[in-house]
Formats: C-alpha cells, sequence, structure tokens
C-alpha cells in the first residue's frame, strides 16, 4: 500500500475516534482564552462597587469574617482575592474536591465564591461555583465535566492522537508538485466551485495554516495534564538536569499571635507594588504559611511575584519573581500563558481564540469528506454502441400469386 494512502487511513480513522472530543476543546478553548476580559463584564454588579469618597476599605480580617458567616462555618474560606482597584469587590474561594468521584458533580463536592464590598462588609453575591458558567467551561474543557479520572483521561488522550493527526495532516496537505501547491496555500473559489471543494480546502487550508499554534497548545496541554511531560521539558531546559525546586517554608507554630492578613496584604503591596491583584491564602493550622500571588491585570501570570509569609508574625519567609528561577522553572511557569495565548498578550489570545476555532471546525469537515467519499455514488456504467447487438431487419412475408 502506497505510503500516503496508510497515513490518510490513520488520519482518518483517528480523526473518527477524537473529532467530538477535538470539536468540544476547540469551541470551549475559544471562550477559555478570554475569560479574564469576559468576566468583568459579564458579572460586573458582583465584580465592582461605588467607592465611597474618602472611605477606606475594612481589614482583609474583619472582610473574611463576613464572607465566612455568610457561608456558614462548614465551608471554610481558603483564598481571597484582593483588587489593587479602588472600585473592585474582594471574593473569597472555598471549594472540596473527592478525587474518587467519577463524574464531576461527585468529584467537585462543593465550590463557593463569596463576593463582599469591602467598604461596607456587604455580601454582594454568594456565586456556586462548582455550576457557573465560565467554571463550567473550564472543566468541561479539562475533563468533558466527567471528572479528571474519566474525563481527564478521555481528553488527554484525544490531545495525544489529535498530535499525531497534526502530523499526519501535513504529510497529506504536501503537495506533490507546483502545480498541486498553488491549491494548497490560498482558497480559489469560483462561482462554480462546488461546496464539497469548498469543504476539502477549508480543511487542508485552514489546517496548514493553523497547525504551528495548535501544536503548541497541544503540547503545552499535555504539560498541564502529564508531570513527566513537564519534568522532560524542564530537564531539556536546564541542560539535563531536573528542576530544584526551593524548600517549603512554614510559619513558627510556637509563636502565638493570630495571623493578621490585613499585615500581610499591606506588606505584600509594598514589596510588589506593580501589582494589581493579590491572591492570599488563608491558613487551614497554624503550621502554614500564607501564600501570596500578586499579579498585573492584563500581564502574563508568569510576571508575578510569589511571596510567602508566616502567618503569626507577618514576616516575609521568601520572594521570587521570574527572574528568580531556572529555565526549566522558567519554561513551566510560562506554559500556562503560553497555552492560552497570553504570552503575547491580547494578539496572542486572539491567535489562541483563532487556533482553537479552526481546531473545532477540523473534525467537522473532516467528517464531511469522510462521508461524502464514502456515500459516493458509483458511475452508471457507459454501454458500447460496438457491442450492442444489431438489429435483425425484419423481411416482408412473399406472397405467392
Amino acid at each position: 500500500m502506497p505510503f500516503k494512502k496508510t497515513i490518510l487511513k490513520i488520519h482518518r480513522w483517528l480523526g473518527l475516534a477524537s473529532g467530538l472530543v477535538v470539536f468540544i476543546l476547540g469551541i470551549t478553548g475559544c471562550i477559555y482564552a478570554f475569560i479574564d476580559e469576559l468576566k468583568p463584564v459579564v458579572y460586573k454588579q458582583r465584580m465592582y462597587v461605588e467607592a465611597p469618597v474618602g472611605a477606606r476599605r475594612l481589614p482583609l480580617d474583619v472582610v473574611r469574617e463576613k464572607a465566612q458567616a455568610a457561608v456558614g462555618e462548614k465551608y471554610k474560606l481558603q483564598l481571597a482575592e484582593v483588587p489593587a482597584g479602588a472600585n473592585r469587590s474582594v471574593s473569597f474561594r472555598t471549594l472540596k474536591v473527592n478525587p474518587d468521584g467519577l463524574s464531576y458533580a461527585t468529584y467537585m463536592e462543593y465550590f463557593y465564591r463569596i463576593y463582599v464590598d469591602p467598604y461596607t462588609g456587604k455580601v454582594l453575591k454568594i456565586e456556586n461555583t462548582k455550576w457557573e458558567f465560565f467554571n463550567t467551561v473550564v472543566n468541561l474543557h479539562i475533563n468533558l465535566l466527567l471528572g479528571p479520572k474519566i474525563g481527564g483521561t478521555i481528553v488527554n488522550w484525544s490531545v495525544i492522537i489529535f498530535l499525531v493527526m497534526l502530523i499526519s495532516g501535513i504529510v497529506l496537505w504536501w503537495p506533490a508538485n507546483k502545480a498541486a501547491a498553488k491549491q494548497r496555500f490560498r482558497f480559489k473559489w469560483k462561482e462554480s466551485t462546488k461546496w464539497k471543494r469548498k469543504n476539502y480546502d477549508l480543511h487542508n487550508i485552514l489546517g496548514f495554516y493553523s497547525m504551528a499554534v495548535l501544536l503548541i497548545i497541544s503540547i503545552t496541554g499535555l504539560v498541564i495534564s502529564y508531570p513527566w511531560v513537564s519534568n522532560s521539558i524542564q530537564w531539556i531546559a536546564n541542560g539535563g538536569k531536573p528542576t530544584v525546586l526551593p524548600a517549603p517554608v512554614f510559619s513558627d507554630t510556637t509563636n502565638v499571635n493570630a495571623y493578621s492578613l490585613e499585615k500581610i496584604l499591606s506588606d505584600a503591596v509594598i514589596k510588589a507594588p506593580q501589582g494589581t491583584m493579590f491572591f492570599v491564602s488563608i491558613p487551614k493550622d497554624g503550621k502554614a504559611a500564607v501564600s501570596v500571588f500578586a499579579r498585573r491585570d492584563g500581564k502574563p501570570l508568569y510576571k508575578a511575584t510569589r511571596m510567602q509569609y508566616d502567618q503569626h508574625s507577618a514576616t516575609m519567609l521568601s520572594r521570587r519573581t521570574f527572574s528568580d528561577m531556572g529555565n526549566g522553572e522558567r519554561i513551566n511557569a510560562m506554559n500556562y500563558d503560553i497555552h492560552v495565548g497570553a504570552v503575547l498578550g491580547i494578539p496572542g489570545k486572539i491567535l489562541a481564540f483563532l487556533a482553537s476555532l479552526i481546531a473545532a471546525s477540523l473534525p467537522v469537515t473532516g467528517f464531511y469528506i469522510w462521508w461524502g467519499r464514502r456515500n459516493k455514488k458509483q458511475a452508471a456504467p457507459q454501454v458500447n454502441k460496438n457491442s450492442q447487438p444489431k438489429k435483425v431487419r425484419q423481411q416482408k412475408p412473399v406472397t405467392l400469386k
């Protein structure tokens, strides 16, 4: 069997096996790329407040107490999101997962986000984030709402199959000669061009131009899903050495002072003046350190400042920026931003959006190609006129006179 015919069969059947999942990943990926930009527009009432003239924010510990009372002691708050903007609300997260859950509904036991006015302490919204639209999109993207054990496995293998299809697709796309190449780089449609030809061109030409971006998105997705992929890439970036992470830090348990999130936040704002959003962890016990992740809106996450504090004394235990990391750790820190296109800002997100949209279209156009060939009607056999039996000329009966 010729090489390309073998590749075509592999490409075709892998596409049929993974097409639906790739379609879902493509559509959700389009939304995923712009979640940070869409949320403030859709949830304006809960994310923004009217800042009174001359008023000061309540201490973060007081705001936390208001949020905890609103949601109940059963749901211990774990993280505070504190925007630097004067007109923004403060939100808190609480969630619990069941690792043995076989569906998203049973895996994610609960997930709530509580929005609070930092000036009055008024609870603006208790959001059931488990089924909130954007969170649902994210979980549909990473595990098809089936949980990590089943859905995550299906998604991961579909991405691996998609990688193989991208490589096999470029082999099938590769033109045999210059004449064929003219039809592989741009659309040449006329009024007489049939839809089947247009569909074929959409599959091949759009697939070719999006291939490089889709390869990057797929590989970075596997880095998120498989630690061995991440470790392998970091090993290469480190010149054949594994990444050595800093030793974990802990709070001094001999100190009996109660933690003060307000003191920690105030120091973090000074240490990371470029930050416009501060994610502050709420310690679950007296030993845990308080982590602060300070990022700037509109900037990639890898440029954030990461700090850790002793919860009792509000003393900084560690501070790391992108420049403090080794090559492998830097690659790992950039991976998410590369995956969603944020590494290039808004232009990168638009590029990721378009590539994801094309990825969603490829199973559709590919299926139509397969279906059309499968149901192609056999041409009616041509009749050879020379092979037809000659008509026998009837003679008139002879009449005897």
